[in-house]
């Protein structure tokens, strides 16, 4: 079986910021009102506006005029509209993609000490999107953003001690930054602290607090955690082993999409362990596996054909296709 180790770096959106007070009396926060602000220049109101039409709220979803009162605040150097603009530019929301104009959007955010800005274009460093790839510019970015608290960039950072890039690799502070992210119910920290205390990473190895930490994260909805967790029932790691357990957190994390806990429950359908054995519905989990470049479901599955009839690998091939096409929910 396979386990999953540290969650991918991921963008999310940045978001604006907890607005400002007020003082004398409760701001109107209506559209009418907003759009009367935003008309007149008030940099907060057109960030705010523009993000009301980014996502649909008060007003028809409009990712267009979203952008251009994002615009018109982050020319006014707002620096929460400059992130937010970054974004929209980075991945083509109302505007074509320009990762270019999206780092220089981000970098103006970034040197307001936007976290958010901060952590945005440590991405762009880290995935050569932009700029050029640059790991040890990624690192400063992401540390910026991750002693202002930003638990996004707390688990980033904590991927590149573990791993050694742009910084020495340095397992006990990898723990320390996956740990503040993970305190702050970040399903990817909680998944990675999790790595860690399984695989005795920086921590003692603990499979107990392996399975703390990778339900915490699994209960969020995290694919990567729901199969480790599985894996910790299959194998009777940090709980009592329970088939039937490990049958359902596999299956969570394969109707994600995800290839390792696709290949382990096609392991267990394949033994007929925690199911009823079916080497067709196994021979399908192995086949979606395999198509995202798991290598150890290809050879299961191609052991596992040896043993089946042309009817049934067709069928399960079919079963597969079928998947595919609806895809992961």
């Amino acid at each position: 079986m396979r386990r999953a180790f540290f969650a991918i770096l991921v963008a999310l959106i940045p978001m604006l910021g907890a607005p400002k007070p007020a003082t004398a009396q409760t701001v109107d926060d209506s559209i009418p009102a907003l759009t009367s602000r935003a008309q007149k220049g008030n940099a907060d109101a057109q960030a705010r506006l523009g993000a009301m039409y980014d996502l649909g709220r008060g007003v028809p979803q409009d990712h267009t005029e979203a952008l251009k009162w994002f615009r018109l605040a982050a020319d006014q150097g707002h620096a929460g509209a400059q992130s937010i603009l970054g974004f929209m530019y980075a991945n083509g929301r109302g505007v074509p993609q320009d990762h270019t104009e999206a780092v220089k959007w981000y970098r103006l955010a970034a040197d307001q000490g936007h976290a958010g800005g901060q952590y945005l274009l440590g991405i762009m460093y880290n995935n050569g999107q932009g700029v050029p790839q640059n790991r040890a510019e990624a690192v400063k970015w992401f540390r910026l953003a991750a002693d202002q608290g930003l638990a996004d960039a707390q688990s980033n950072l904590g991927i590149m001690y573990a791993t050694g890039q742009g910084v020495p690799q340095n397992q006990a502070a990898a723990v320390k930054w996956f740990r503040l992210a993970a305190d702050q119910g970040h399903a990817d920290g909680q998944s990675n602290l999790g790595a860690m205390y399984a695989n005795g990473r920086g921590v003692p190895q603990n499979h107990t607090a392996a399975v703390k930490w990778y339900r915490l994260a699994a209960d969020q909805g995290n694919a990567g955690a729901q199969s480790n967790l599985g894996l910790k029932y299959a194998t009777g790691q940090g709980v009592p082993q329970n088939h039937a357990e490990a049958v359902k957190w596999f299956r969570r994390a394969a109707d994600q999409g995800h290839a390792d806990g696709q290949s382990n429950l096609g392991v267990m359908y394949n033994n007929g362990q925690g199911v009823p054995q079916n080497h067709v519905v196994a021979h399908m989990w192995y086949n979606l596996a395999g198509a995202q470049g798991e290598s150890d479901a290809l050879k299961n599955r191609d052991r596992l054909a040896s043993k089946m009839t042309p009817a049934q690998i067709a069928e399960a091939q079919h079963l597969a296709a079928q998947w595919q096409r609806k895809g992961p929910p």
